[in-house]
């Protein structure tokens, strides 16, 4: 009986979250006229004319395009070197490993924003104001130290004979990270992946900060040009909004089930 009624709790509040991006998602197939005249209701004759407005005239595809690039790249990049950094941290014992594990961990201490005004102008000596590539380098480094501080205590819970065995076998310590280790922490690679890519997808400020061609702006700086110049066309604007869920949806979907492996890992050890 206990079980049951968590069972219900649990599609009870699945069911009340849902709700706004089912009516976000309903509204964007309606004319505005439609929304104005009945705001809850269910489209008469379901059209994608908002997403093609959206898309083509208020340079959606140019903030998604932005965001996609910007993002992806970031997450990469910042797991690739995480994972280098993570591995020796976690597997071999060295001189020093205490001090670097506290550099990482000290990185997550500290607010990144209050840097800023530093982070504008070492940019902007590079050339990389109002650079996308600039953007890239920002969040990826940014990433880091909470990617290495979760990945180096994946590495550190793996057995020692998996070394042993693969030195036996004479796999050197790349053949031995990059064929045994990574798959074996492929569940703690997809939480980093998805805890970086929302958060980066949806920030507002850096683009702010250091973006200035209207070309280049991310999505949450472009939806505010977008609020703006639609901000009385409500079916637009609704689909513009499914647009940008839309990614964060598909990536939770696809990695759900490594995001549990990862967050439960150990659980039972």
């Amino acid at each position: 009986m206990k079980t049951l009624w968590v069972k219900v709790l649990l599609w009870g509040y699945a069911a009340f979250s849902m709700t706004p991006l089912l009516v976000m998602l309903i509204s964007s197939l309606r004319p505005t006229s439609e929304i104005f005249d009945k705001p809850l209701g269910l489209p008469s004759r379901p059209s994608l004319a908002n997403y093609s407005k959206a898309w083509t005239e208020a340079s959606f595809s140019t903030y998604v395009v932005n965001s996609v690039v910007v993002v992806v790249a970031a997450v990469l990049l910042g797991a690739a070197v995480s994972l280098l950094a993570a591995y020796p941290l976690g597997r071999q014992v060295f001189r020093g490993r205490s001090l670097f594990t506290a550099y990482f961990i000290g990185g997550m201490t500290l607010p990144a924003h209050l840097g800023v005004l530093p982070l504008f102008y070492l940019l902007q000596s590079m050339g990389l104001v109002d650079s996308r590539l600039g953007l890239v380098l920002v969040y990826a480094a940014g990433s880091i130290p909470f990617n290495v501080f979760v990945l180096t205590a994946f590495f550190h819970q793996l057995s020692d004979e998996l070394d042993e065995a693969a030195s036996l076998d004479g796999a050197g310590m790349f053949a031995t990270f990059w064929h045994i280790m990574m798959p074996l922490v492929r569940p703690a690679i997809a939480t980093v992946v998805v805890f970086q890519f929302v958060p980066m997808w949806n920030d507002f400020f850096y683009p702010l900060v250091l973006m200035r061609d209207e070309s280049k702006l991310t999505l949450p700086v472009g939806l505010t040009h977008f609020f703006g110049e639609f901000q009385n066309d409500w079916g637009t604007l609704f689909a513009g909004l499914v647009m940008t869920t839309i990614p964060l949806v598909v990536l939770f979907v696809l990695a759900t089930r490594q995001i549990v492996a990862g967050l439960t890992a150990g659980m039972n050890r």
